[in-house]
């Protein structure tokens, strides 16, 4: 069965069209852009006029790649930045008129279902290779991270409003961010990681694993990749060390720095330094609590959740 997904987020949109046949995906075409839905969205309540042309003109090329691939069903998921805005309806009346031909209206999921299909998505091959369990999932975000735990199916799961755009445009104003900044952004991050930790539990987790764009650009820093990689990215394990030295120096460049970076998404480069902030007090503090020396980084989440949901509905 050959299937369309689509993951409209706070900061990009995503298309994967893959064949499934039973139960294994493979990807026959698959497309990012960074729309910045969720701009402004945290100070006023709406999606502004430009952040809703970009994405539903995203919305529109890409049902038109679904129907030139021959694609026979689609799920269209929206997540943080769709929940949160005042005009979301003018939102969903544009990408139902997208993909009209396929008679589906987005679906604007909530934290606790997008943590599950992102917990689908990135354990498939843990499991496959026998990866220690349970697992906590942490699908890092533009407007909301969501944590999971689990082992072949979810057990606990909690979604946070912290995000790499929703904090930068909280507290890190500055380029690069003043030590004030990073207090006020910690103090947030810390007080929703404390929730999400009374929710899932950080204590025996087996392995970390990291989902999206923030966690996967602190990767191939960590890992001083020449470009970005997807194949070297998918499945790197990275020593706790590694991975807060990379997220410090990626929150104390300048921007002119990190669009430097070879491996940097121009889309990323003024909220990276908030996802690197994010990430690090996750990891610093999931491993306080687990014997983990190591985390996990995941090229498969919740785009590949939602392709493996279509197949089974």
């Amino acid at each position: 069965m050959r299937v369309g997904a689509v993951d409209c987020g706070t900061n990009s949109i995503r298309l994967l069209v893959a064949d499934i046949d039973d139960g294994v995906l493979t990807d026959v075409e698959r497309t990012m852009r960074i729309v910045r839905l969720g701009q402004s969205v945290d100070m006023t309540g709406r999606i502004t006029d430009d952040a809703m042309e970009r994405t539903l003109d995203a919305a529109n090329d890409y049902a038109k790649v679904c129907e030139q691939l021959d694609v026979e069903a689609v799920r269209f998921v929206a997540t943080s930045a769709s929940r949160d805005a005042s005009n979301a309806q003018d939102f969903i009346d544009g990408v139902r008129a997208a993909f009209a031909v396929y008679g589906i209206d987005p679906e604007v999921v909530s934290g606790l279902e997008e943590a599950s299909l992102s917990f689908r998505g990135a354990t498939g091959d843990l499991i496959a290779q026998d990866a220690a369990s349970p697992y906590l999932v942490v699908d890092l975000g533009g407007g909301s991270t969501e944590f999971v735990r689990g082992t072949d199916e979810v057990e606990r799961s909690i979604s946070m409003d912290i995000g790499c755009v929703r904090m930068t445009e909280r507290h890190l104003k500055s380029d690069p961010p003043t030590p004030d900044e990073i207090e006020g952004a910690l103090r947030d991050i810390n007080a929703a990681i404390d929730e999400a930790q009374d929710a899932v539990g950080f204590d025996g987790i087996g392995s970390l694993v990291g989902l999206a764009g923030s966690i996967t650009t602190i990767t191939a820093n960590a890992l001083h990749l020449p470009t970005y990689d997807k194949s070297a990215i998918h499945g790197a394990r990275i020593p706790i060390g590694d991975v807060e030295r990379s997220a410090t120096e990626l929150l104390t460049a300048t921007r002119e720095q990190r669009a430097a970076m070879p491996f940097m998404h121009p889309g990323r480069v003024d909220v990276i330094g908030a996802g690197a902030l994010i990430w690090r007090t996750i990891v610093q503090r999931v491993s306080e609590h687990s014997a983990i020396e190591h985390t996990v980084t995941s090229e498969k989440d919740i785009l590949d959740g939602i392709a493996l949901s279509v197949a089974n509905n």
